[in-house]
């Protein structure tokens, strides 16, 4: 099993839109962890590429995601792929094979884009505390479809430590504070 490695990953947010957030189930714990994984992959310097499902009717992600997010790619497809999303994270990084996916709604374009990531010959982590659905059984569904099609199941926690990979990292005790912070 590969393990995260933050000098060859990305981190992408699907869709934390502020007209699609209040009928997320968990609304608030999700954008939090999602933002908290944000900001520490910009203290590492892990590129945060954001999405926006049609924001001419939808509108923009909520501000605290948005800021975190290096460039937000505008899409109408559920499948961001099919909108450039391979091409925004050939051009955020110089080597990214690794993946950490989270977003909204997790059964509908948080998981095609996951799918589309997959096709595209991404080792892909999704994100399941920090994406969200309206209902948790669609959310359920969706973190065993991903993992039945190759993606890894994981926490934000997990991401953000396998990222540190130390102790003795230099943002070690940053990153724990943002991680304190939101319990």
């Amino acid at each position: 099993m590969q393990a995260i490695n933050a000098r060859a990953s990305a981190l992408v947010l699907v869709d934390y839109q502020a007209r699609l957030m209040p009928a997320i189930h968990d609304a608030e714990k999700v954008s939090s962890n999602a933002r908290i994984l944000a900001r520490t992959a910009q203290i590492l310097g892990i590129p945060v590429l954001g999405t926006e499902q049609n924001p001419s009717r939808l509108g923009p992600n909520i501000a605290p995601v948005k800021s975190e997010c290096t460039h937000t790619l505008a899409k109408t497809h559920f499948d961001a792929c099919a909108d450039g999303l391979v091409e925004e994270l050939a051009g955020a990084t110089k080597k990214c094979d690794q993946v950490i996916i989270a977003g909204c709604e997790a059964h509908v374009c948080m998981l095609q884009t996951a799918l589309g990531l997959l096709r595209a010959r991404k080792r892909v982590w999704v994100v399941a505390n920090a994406s969200g659905s309206r209902h948790p059984e669609d959310h359920a569904a969706a973190m065993n479809r991903l993992e039945q099609a190759g993606a890894t199941i994981v926490t934000h926690e997990m991401v953000l430590f396998e990222w540190l990979h130390d102790c003795k990292h230099p943002h070690f005790r940053e990153v724990l504070e943002l991680i304190k912070a939101a319990d």
